[in-house]
């Protein structure tokens, strides 16, 4: 049986009308009245003509028979709405990173071939000043976000086209094929759309299962209604997973009230106003500034068992002071990436003791050997690829070369290898070393960034940190930290290679240590490797 994200939610709403499937600050939203607005939109979107569906038979894994409405929005039910909507109306929505600047925007809305959008009212200056050349964009829906800023000429009101539209269900037949586009963060390189039959990522990503749409809404209606808060920003994967997983189980998303910026003493009240169950951050960026605050304030936070952290791994001392305030804390580490949704956890509690960097493999995880001819057993030394067959995504939206060296096939079968690279030991747990792309090259030595950063941050007076190389003419490249200390400490560059050298081989060690006010990350709290080297440049 495979299942359409559209159809699973309308079946369990059919159970549970009344719990509430969506809190936003002091907004409250039932099951059935998120129904009744993703219908509605669903129902204005078909009036504008999208959902015109070109079917997947006769298309490559890298195509797109449907119509694209871009989300560039902060966190908030009108992002959680423009999805389901969409679906509902076989349209494929995808996410924009908000912090884009001009140049950026363009080339997504340009890649994506989007015909329509919606967005905060604060980000129509940015959007007006490339529309010109965005001729396919033909549909623009403003959300009011309190900024007073007016409709762009042409423009809807989001609100005002809900209003207008049909609550009735779409007279349409929702298919498992319909796609769900998830475009990676670029940090690394520019920004690519990837596509997913919406009943893989069903299963690859949003933890669904079932045998029918009557099983997964009865399971939902007797063991759903947990309230759990997935903090990082809708337009990164992790949160958005997080948040269609749960729907998936009936439970209810709660969002916090500050959605522009992390602000840790809102999400912490939000958490216990709310009696958060389980809560999503993105390492470490998220979470040092919630134990300052958490040691700042008492908090509330009995009915918290669950800490997810997706997109970036959170480091053991972190994770020790976590469960030190909290010892009935369970600390979940989720590993997977765009292109291949989740691959493995790693569960730390105060009986267990707590570790980073490896996981248990899920049931397609696979190493595949450096040549990726062959699958690799456990215990074997060669430091391979991380991959996962099965449930994995069709391709790259438009680019069929990095489609075919992405999902690549051995012995007929295919797998995603998104480029991080792995070993998997004798007892089946995979140690993960990190990306491939931002691997230093060092005497002839692969040193991954993450594991430097590791060292780093194990420092009590470290704040943050990212790691990245910079030419060498004796090494070809050198390892270089760019650090932020913690407010109240504070600490020599000679101190931090010294706490390092007790967690790394010598030659791993940083050459040198920049100290910055700031380390910029994406909102979605992962690295930006451009940014740290353009630093060091």
């Amino acid at each position: 049986m495979e299942f359409n994200v559209a159809a699973v939610h309308e079946a369990i709403a059919e159970r549970i009308p009344e719990r509430d499937c969506i809190v936003y600050g002091d907004r409250r939203l039932s099951w059935g009245e998120v129904t009744e607005r993703t219908r509605r939109l669903a129902n204005f979107l078909l009036g504008q003509g999208f959902g015109k569906v070109r079917e997947r038979g006769g298309l490559a894994g890298w195509e797109s028979g449907q119509d694209h409405l871009a989300l560039y929005l902060y966190n908030g039910n009108e992002y959680l709405e423009g999805m389901l909507g969409a679906y509902k109306a076989r349209t494929a929505p995808f996410n924009v990173n908000y912090r884009y600047v001009e140049e950026e925007l363009l080339y997504l809305l340009r890649d994506s071939a989007a015909r329509g959008i919606v967005y905060h009212s604060c980000f129509g200056p940015t959007l007006a000043k490339i529309r010109s050349e965005l001729p396919r964009l033909e549909l623009l829906l403003q959300v009011d976000d309190g900024s007073g800023l007016p409709l762009l000429e042409g423009a809807w009101d989001y609100e005002a086209a809900l209003a207008a539209a049909s609550p009735a269900k779409p007279a349409i037949e929702w298919s498992p094929d319909d796609l769900y586009i998830l475009y990676t963060g670029g940090t690394t390189g520019m920004p690519k759309g990837v596509l997913w039959r919406q009943a893989d990522v069903f299963v690859g990503a949003f933890g669904g299962r079932g045998s029918s749409l009557e099983e997964i809404a009865q399971r939902a209606k007797e063991r759903g209604g947990l309230r759990v808060l997935p903090s990082a920003p809708f337009m990164h994967g992790a949160a958005h997973w997080n948040a269609f997983a749960n729907f998936n189980g009936g439970h209810t998303v709660v969002v916090q009230r500050e959605t522009r910026k992390f602000d840790p003493r809102d999400l912490l009240e939000t958490a216990e106003r709310e009696q958060v169950v389980a809560l999503l951050i993105v390492g470490d960026a998220f979470g040092r500034p919630l134990l300052d605050e958490m040691r700042r304030k008492t908090y509330d936070l009995s009915k918290l068992r669950y800490l997810i952290t997706g997109g970036a791994a959170l480091n053991t001392a972190l994770k020790s002071e976590f469960l030190e305030l909290l010892p009935e804390l369970s600390i979940i580490d989720s590993i997977g990436s765009s292109e291949s949704g989740t691959q493995g956890q790693l569960v730390s509690t105060r009986a267990s003791g707590v570790a980073t960097g490896t996981f248990e493999p899920g049931p397609d995880t696979r190493i595949l050997s450096e040549d990726m001819t062959r699958v690799l057993d456990a215990g074997h030394a060669e430091l391979g690829w991380f991959a996962k067959t099965g449930r994995v995504p069709l391709g790259y939206l438009g680019d069929a070369a990095k489609t075919a060296r992405t999902f690549p096939s051995i012995d007929g079968v295919r797998y995603s290898v998104p480029g991080d690279r792995a070993r998997q030991r004798a007892d089946g747990i995979i140690e993960v070393h990190g990306r491939d792309s931002v691997t230093i090259n060092s005497g002839g030595e692969k040193i991954f960034a993450e594991e430097i950063e590791h060292a780093l941050k194990a420092h009590p007076a470290v704040y943050d940190a990212v790691v990245v190389g910079r030419p060498s003419e004796r090494w070809g490249q050198e390892v270089v930290g760019l650090v932020r200390v913690r407010e109240g400490h504070s600490v020599t560059a000679e101190q931090l290679i010294e706490s390092c050298s007790h967690h790394l081989a010598r030659y791993k060690l940083p050459k040198a240590i920049f100290f910055l006010d700031e380390i910029v990350r994406s909102p979605s709290g992962k690295a930006d490797y451009r940014w740290a080297k353009a630093q060091i440049a």
